[in-house]
């Protein structure tokens, strides 16, 4: 059995638009995923900022994380969480991210559950930015296209560094910042719909507009990473990305090469930004044979130099094929869809699992950076249903699991520096892709369901307490 190094950062992962609720709460404002309406795996998510109480908005109530953050974060405890990822929400602390000054109530609910977790001795680990920017920021100025949303961001991001410094060491700027890249990233990431209403599925798509807005959101990091190094040189900024492998479907050379190039664009354009600094060659091609225009401004190549992050996370929960020929079966995903594989099995969401794919990605991303590497979401979406007994029964979420653990000890036997490991989803929460309360990832049940109506009781699943037993044992007991 592979051994995880000493220390090793055991966890899970959640945000907070999907899980903390009370959204309009002690000054709290309209993010944008409370514009966004529920859904399911085959009816899109609705855009609608008019808030119409005729319309069920999923997001505001999550499953109330703000008012039972200590129990929930004493059954993390419970299961041995060494570190918890989360979010900050941008508008508990700016509700329209346009103030000068901050939202003090906002402030404080923070320092709460950062008390909290360090009492029972788990390590925060903060995303600034988590698909929950200001809605005001859309409506304004066409979210993060405008370079104004830097300056917006930086006040914020200088905010809670200053408050949570010694309270919070590790930092990641953007969740899956290679999603605003991705079809509904303009809902989710760059905030690029002003005066949109209508199926997420349907969203404005100009790529020079997506382009300009994450790079924006580069130029945006780099700031935030100087301003952490230059005021707290202890703290550690992570850049954090989606990393789906695309295979090649065939040995064709056509096929290879374009496996080669999504593989460039999908996976590596937005972490050789953040950890090398700056655009790469494959890229600057890519905007030159499709017309693509980036809007930079002058000192921008020298900030991201010199604003590259001290380690590397990512999302992984699948992989996907590529194929120029375009008559073979498609498959959906993470984002990001591909071509299907015929060797692996899929989700009720078709999402291939693909464990060995975890262990490819860690060592090609290893040789990429040879920076630290942090897996920050992998988990399995599923209809969990209590038994008669009134307890999840989730065999097949630990068969995910335990396969993909095994498969990240491979990668540590194969010199990958890897930090830890946070599950996604580690209570139950709204699914932000369909909205669903019934895709659920969770260690912890959570009684509450697509309609809104339950409880809201939480329960331990069977894979709380086999997860209990692989932090315990660092890794070591996955039976």
């Amino acid at each position: 059995m592979a051994k995880f190094p000493e220390g090793f950062l055991w966890g899970g992962a959640t945000a907070a638009n999907q899980f903390e609720g009370a959204w309009d709460v002690d000054g709290k404002g309209a993010s944008v995923a409370d514009v966004v309406t529920g859904g399911d795996v085959n009816t899109p998510r609705m855009i609608d900022p008019s808030l119409d109480p005729a319309k069920y908005y999923p997001n505001h109530d999550g499953i109330d994380f703000y008012h039972t953050y200590e129990s929930d974060i004493a059954l993390m405890a419970e299961m041995g969480f060494k570190t918890f990822r989360m979010s900050i929400a941008w508008t508990r602390i700016f509700p329209t991210g346009m103030e000068e000054e901050p939202n003090e109530a906002g402030l404080a609910f923070y320092d709460r559950v950062f008390d909290c977790l360090r009492s029972h001795g788990i390590e925060p680990l903060v995303t600034i930015s988590h698909y929950e920017m200001p809605y005001a920021l859309v409506d304004e100025m066409n979210g993060w296209e405008d370079r104004r949303c830097i300056d917006h961001f930086i006040r914020y991001a200088k905010c809670v560094l200053d408050r949570y410094h010694d309270k919070v060491t590790y930092w990641l700027t953007f969740n899956e910042i290679n999603c605003g890249l991705a079809s509904g990233g303009a809902s989710t990431s760059t905030g690029t719909f002003k005066g949109y209403t209508g199926p997420r599925t349907e969203l404005p798509f100009d790529l020079s507009v997506r382009y300009t807005a994450v790079h924006n959101q580069f130029v945006a990091s780099a700031k935030t990473v100087l301003y952490a190094h230059e005021h707290y040189p202890k703290l550690k900024i992570g850049d954090m990305c989606i990393y789906v492998p695309y295979y090649y479907r065939t040995c064709a050379p056509d096929d290879i090469l374009l496996s080669q190039q999504v593989m460039q664009r999908v996976n590596y354009f937005t972490s050789d930004v953040h950890v090398r600094g700056y655009y790469p060659g494959y890229m600057k091609r890519y905007f030159a044979d499709n017309g693509i225009t980036v809007k930079m401004e002058e000192g921008d190549e020298e900030l991201l130099r010199a604003g590259t992050v001290d380690f590397c996370t990512f999302s992984y929960y699948m992989s996907n094929c590529v194929s120029c020929d375009e008559t073979l079966e498609k498959t959906g995903g993470n984002l990001f869809g591909g071509v299907k594989n015929p060797y692996l099995k899929a989700s009720d969401w078709g999402w291939q699992i693909d464990p060995k794919g975890l262990r490819w990605s860690l060592n090609e991303m290893w040789d990429r950076y040879q920076k630290p590497l942090m897996v920050v979401e992998n988990g399995m979406g599923a209809f969990d249903k209590p038994g008669d007994d009134g307890v999840v029964h989730d065999d097949y979420r630990i068969e995910y699991l335990r396969q993909h653990i095994q498969q990240m000890g491979e990668a540590v036997e194969d010199g990958v520096e890897l930090m830890g490991y946070t599950m996604w989803g580690c209570i139950d929460l709204v699914s932000a892709s369909t909205g669903e309360m019934a895709k659920r990832y969770g260690f912890i049940y959570v009684d509450k369901h697509d309609d809104g109506t339950g409880t809201g009781e939480r329960s331990r699943k069977d894979s709380f307490y086999w997860y209990k037993k692989c932090i315990e044992s660092n890794g070591q007991d996955l039976a």
